[in-house]
Order: structure tokens, then sequence, then C-alpha cells
């Protein structure tokens, strides 16, 4: 099984000021409402686990899609035996052996040297199985329990509970409930059942051996109860079972055949990490209807509702690939963020648990016009033309909420310099303007002249003397003393060299404005071909982004950041594939593995997976919402993609070794394929393509309709 394969400490080698991921090493199902994790450390904020920590201060139910963002209702369950010299987490942790623990996506196993307690963990949907063996004299599981709670005495063997915790949240008595059921009896409760920042020990005896059985809710103790209910009469056996099928389906929807395990292993583990997110946040009531709990406005509403992403990041790589492989996934998704929007007026930005209002721009709208032009819920679409229209023209009171300069952007046809980061506020709007002429086409609604004019704003910011965006004030003037290596002010996680090329539907009309094919290209050698040097700017000192570009050394292109994900793949616009294949095989060779230290950069609710997934298979969606794939240079010998649509897409390379850098010809179905890009509509077709590579490039001539889509 794939899944056994799969250690989750992938990407877990990471401290504040660098990144190799940013991950968590998290148990759990695909998608699911929790995960757990072993908490190695309380003194680091984010940062509770390192790979390299030998100390076990227990099991970390968690909601934590980033170290930026925090986490969420979370909670430490420590087994330990005997008296402690003080009821707090620092006299009750123990030791571990990392290399003898099993850290797997189904099961944690961990053996703390202290108790000398071997613990396993199985997760489920809402809950969890907790076997605990080799227990010595007086035995418990003690909670760690941050932020406000109460613990409450159900019968003999259960007790019940609520904490009150998050980084950020609409309702300030945001609760999460859970609910323990011991399989022998409790014999007492140690410490305050009620209060804030608690330490509670749950006492059961001298039994060897104990199974405990978790549920949890967002919705009210009963739920969590109910929930509890549906799973009491599974044993370990079918817990295990359950855990390891639902990874299994997902990770076997793409069979990679290769000569070097190491890489796919990466592989694997990357995929792995592309279906934690976003997390389940709703449950099914007592008739197996979807309910959820809408922090808004402080209600249960009927409906999915799904949490823990931010789509500035995923628009770009996970969705697309949702779109081949788990398309009515992604239906169910589209369903709950459009709960979002009619709850709180407008379509989310960045979900933890509900609108933080991270990050520029409003991309889910390329979620939106991505599933639209590739089939993807239809009847969804008229509400979100409507939802994505608001965000356009309404300024909302709230900054979390909508498009930030929104009157401005209509104003000036830009976000001028007095708002932060106008520049990618500026060209996000630009493309999220292209993606609602996207779904007001297929609706056939005038409003799309109007939506694929303003997605053409792009070219107000154009400074033609630099070749770069540029911020303007109110009054059309370019911000004075410019630097093109300056990070932050007007750009985000970047220079204007990673940000002045996010006209990701309009590559075409962005080569005329720099004079042509001949100049643009001389711009895109600069950026690769130089050191990647950087300077503090707008944020005055240096933040791990610029950390990691400098450490992978491949210019300006900061492949450890999302702004940079497309760059490579620039060069077919003009024309000129080849010069571009290579760096595409060495980022892929040199910046991945299924180490903890797996990612040039923060991962990111698997959006940095999806782009060497997506790399590795020899194509590349530049443009969401365009329903093409970029056709890059894949790093197999040979992969196999069981398509949502019920076909099979089968990729070959050959020859593939380390010095076959280039793409020589590329056929599909066994026909030339000269088009320098894949269409989706016909990828789900099945069928093969095979790529012959070679040691030099084979440089041709494209047509203009051979080139990849551009508005223009």
């Amino acid at each position: 099984m794939k899944i056994s394969t799969i250690d989750t400490r992938h990407g877990t080698d990471n401290q504040y000021s660098f990144s190799h991921g940013n991950c968590l090493p998290y148990t759990g199902v695909p998608f699911g409402m929790n995960f757990f994790a072993p908490q190695t450390t309380d003194q680091k904020g984010s940062w509770w686990f390192h790979p390299d920590d030998r100390t076990f201060q227990g099991f970390r139910i968690t909601h934590q899609p980033s170290p930026w963002m925090g986490d969420f209702s979370h909670l430490i369950l420590l087994p330990i035996s005997g008296e402690l010299s003080e009821n707090n987490l620092f006299h009750a942790q123990s030791s571990y052996r990392p290399e003898d623990s099993t850290f797997n996506p189904a099961c944690l196993e961990i053996t703390s040297s202290r108790y000398q307690i071997h613990s396993q963990l199985i997760p489920s949907m809402y809950g969890a199985l907790l076997s605990l063996s080799g227990i010595q004299e007086h035995g418990g599981l003690a909670l760690s329990l941050p932020g406000r709670y109460k613990i409450k005495k159900i019968d003999k063997t259960t007790v019940s509970g609520e904490i009150i915790n998050f980084s950020g949240c609409e309702d300030k008595n945001f609760t999460f409930y859970f609910i323990l059921r011991f399989e022998d009896d409790l014999t007492i409760i140690e410490g305050p059942t009620e209060g804030k920042d608690g330490f509670v020990i749950l006492r059961f005896g001298d039994a060897a051996e104990q199974a405990i059985q978790l549920a949890a809710s967002f919705i009210s103790a009963e739920q969590a109860q109910l929930n509890l209910s549906r799973e009491e009469d599974l044993s370990k056996v079918d817990f295990l079972s359950r855990a390891q099928s639902a990874w299994e389906d997902y990770l076997n929807r793409i069979e990679i055949t290769h000569h070097d395990q190491k890489q796919v292993s990466a592989f694997y583990h990357a995929l792995y990490r592309t279906f934690l997110f976003p997390q389940t946040f709703y449950e099914l009531n007592e008739k197996e209807l979807p309910v959820h709990y809408d922090t808004f406005n402080q209600t249960i509403r009927e409906g999915v509702f799904y949490t823990n992403n931010g789509f500035w990041d995923t628009f770009r790589t996970v969705y697309p690939l949702y779109s081949l492989i788990a398309s009515d996934k992604y239906g169910e998704m589209l369903e709950g963020f459009l709960n979002s929007y009619k709850e709180t007026g407008f379509l989310p930005k960045w979900l933890s648990p509900d609108e933080r209002g991270m990050m520029p721009g409003t991309l889910i709208d390329a979620v939106i016009a991505d599933a639209a032009v590739k089939g993807i819920r239809p009847d969804l679409m008229p509400a979100f033309f409507q939802a994505m229209k608001k965000a356009a023209t309404d300024q909302s009171n709230h900054e979390n909420y909508g498009r930030r300069g929104t009157n401005d952007y209509l104003s000036y046809g830009y976000v001028p310099s007095t708002y932060h980061e106008s520049v990618n506020h500026t060209l996000d709007y630009c493309y999220s303007d292209f993606c609602i002429h996207q779904v007001a086409s297929l609706l056939e609604d005038p409003d799309a002249a109007d939506y694929r004019k303003q997605a053409k704003n792009y070219t107000h910011l154009f400074d033609s003397e630099t070749g770069f965006m540029r911020a303007k004030d109110a009054d059309g003037q370019f911000r004075e003393a410019f630097d093109s290596h300056c990070w932050g002010t007007d750009y985000a996680e970047g220079s204007a060299w990673q940000n002045s090329f996010a006209v990701y539907h309009d590559f075409a009309g962005l080569i005329d404005k720099y004079g042509g094919k001949e100049h643009f290209e001389k711009k895109l050698i600069a950026l690769c071909n130089q050191k990647p040097l950087y300077k503090t700017g707008g944020y005055g000192f240096e933040i791990h982004e610029m950390s990691e570009m400098a450490a992978i050394e491949f210019g300006q292109v900061a492949l450890s950041n999302q702004p940079s994900f497309h760059l490579p793949y620039l060069f077919n616009y003009l024309g000129k594939p080849e010069m571009a294949q290579p760096m595409i095989k060495q980022l892929m060779s040199q910046c991945f593995s299924s180490t903890a230290q797996g990612y040039p950069g923060d991962e990111d609710n698997g959006s940095m997976s999806c782009w060497f997934i997506f790399s590795s298979l020899g194509f590349y969606p530049v443009t969401a919402g365009s329903g093409e794939y970029v056709i890059g240079i894949p790093l197999f010998d040979k992969a196999e993609i069981q398509l949502s649509s019920g076909n099979t897409l089968t990729i070959t390379s050959t020859p593939n070794q380390i010095q076959q850098q280039f793409v020589h010809e590329v056929k599909r179905n066994n026909v030339s394929h000269p088009s320098l890009f894949f269409v989706h509509s016909d990828l789900e077709k099945g069928g093969s393509i095979d790529y012959h590579l070679g040691i030099v490039p084979n440089p041709k001539k494209y047509t203009e309709e051979q080139l990849p889509f551009s508005l223009g």
C-alpha cells in the first residue's frame, strides 16, 4: 500500500526564519475535520513540532493550516502513569525516540521513554481511536487545555469537554466540543474542571491497557455524542482499514513508474499533502444531512462548508489538480464556498476558521472560473457570478472582506500606492476581472464585455522604461526612488522581479507592452541569469522568503513562493520552451524530496506540492480559468492518471536520464502535438501523451494558435 510509505514528517524541519515547507506531521483522513500530531514543544508558538526534537508533550488535536495563520480549537492528550510532582505539561512531558516511532497519515505510534506507554492513534473524519499499552500503575490521560475550557463527567467511562481558543474568529465564543469514552472505568478527575489554561488528568486505575474513543464537533456537545455513536462499535482494525482506504483512494489516482525511487517517494509525499486542505467543517445531523456552524452569524446552518484555505496560494495549482482527479470533491467544496458568501455577503479569501482577510486579491474568482470552463458545478455558476460581481463593485466596510481599494480601482483603473501592496492588488483584480468575464461569457451575460475590458487594467501600471509593474499615486505618477530588488511596500512577499509578471490571463498583451517578443525574452533572461539579490525594503528586515530565494540560487525565480510558480513557463509564450525545460527539470530534482527538508519554501495548503505534481507530469496550469495547461518537461518515466471522467491518461517520457534536459517532440495519442499547451476537455478523454526527450534543444517555429492562451 502506498500509504505505508508516507512519513508525515515530510517538510517539517522549520523555524521562524527559514522554511522547508512549514508543514506539520498530520495524521488524519483526507480533508479531515481534525488532524493529530505529536507536540514536541510549547515554547515556539506555531512551530510546536520539530523532527529533531526528542520531547513528547502529547498528541495535539489541531486545525493549523499554516504557522502564519496559527491554530484554532487545539488541545493536547498525553498518556501518563504514576504521580506527577506538579500537575502541568512541563512536569508531565516525556522523551521519545523519533526513529522508533510511526508517523503515518493513517496511524501515529509513539512510545514514551518516561512512562513506557505505547500509544497508537488512528483517525477518522470526526474523531479518533487512541490505544494504550504498557501502562504502569495509576494510569491516566492528561489534557492540556489552553484557553477557556470545561470538562464534565457524563458516566463512569465518558467525559465531555469544550474549549475556546483561536488565532482569529468572528465569534469570540467559538467553541470546540469533544467527548472521550474510555474502555475501562474512570476513577478520578484531577485538576479544575472549568477555567482557563488548564491541566486535567483523567485517571483510569491500574489497567495495563486502555482504549479511548474520541469524537469532536464544532456544533454542539450533542453533535459530538452523535459523531461518537456512529463509530463506537468499530474495532481498531475497522478504524485503521477505513483511514488507510480513504488515503489509498486518493493516492492511487496517479500511478508513477520511474527508475529513481527517491523521486517517486517525493511525488507521493507531495500527493499526500495535496489532500489535507481545505478541511471539512460540516457534520451530519441525526437525519444524515450536512450542517455546519456559521461563525459570522453564530448559528447552525444547513449545507456543507470547508475551511483552512488561502486562495491566493491554492488557486494556482490545487484546484486545477482537483479538476483532473477529484472533480466531485471540488464540486462539493465550491458549494461550501458559496455558503460562505451567503452567510457573510462576500466570497472568502482566507478561511481559518472564517474570513481572516489575508493576502491581496479575491482569487477564489480563479477557482470558480476554472471550474466553470471545465464544466464543474454549472448549477452554481449563476449564483457565483453575482457573488464575484459584488466583490468587484462593492467596497466592504470590513477590511477582511472583498477587495481593498475597490472604488479607487474602478475610478482609476488601478489601486493607488496609498494602499499596501497596491501593485499586487491591481494585478490580481485584473485577473479576477478576466475570471468574471469567463463566467459571464458562459452564462451569456452582457457584462462579459466590460470585465474583459477591465482585465486589461494591468497596462496602467506598466513602466516601459524599467520593464516592471510599478505603483502609481492617485495623480498617475509612479512612486519615486524605484529599486527593482526592494521587497514589500508595493509588492507582496517579493520585489518587482517576482510580481511584475502576474498577468496570467494576457501574456501576449504584456509582451506587446514590452515592445515585442525579443524584448520580453531579454527580460526573462535577466530574471533568470542574475544573482538572487534582494533588499529588505518595506519589510525592514529579512523575511524568510528572501532567505529561501537566496538559498536555491535560481536567480530571481523564487520558487520558494507562489508568485514565481509560473515564471519558468513564460518562455512558452515566446515559442521558446527549450529555454525553460532544463530549469524546470532542475527545480524539480534539486528543490523537492521526501525528507523533512522536502520543499524550497512554504508548502501552503498543497499549492507547492501541486506545482511539483503538475510539473513532474509535464504540464502546468498557468492560467486557471482558461481550460489549458502549458507544456513543460516530465520528470517520470511513466505516469497513469485515473481521471475524474473515468478515463485513464498515460504519460511516458523516453529516454529519461539526467542528461535529457529537453523535449524533442510531444505526441498525443501517437500523433505529433505541435501546440505548447493541452486543453482540459481533451485530456479528460484519456489516452496517451508521449514525450521524446533529448540532450540538446530542438527549437521550432510556432504559429500564434500553437502558443498558450492569452486574452488578446
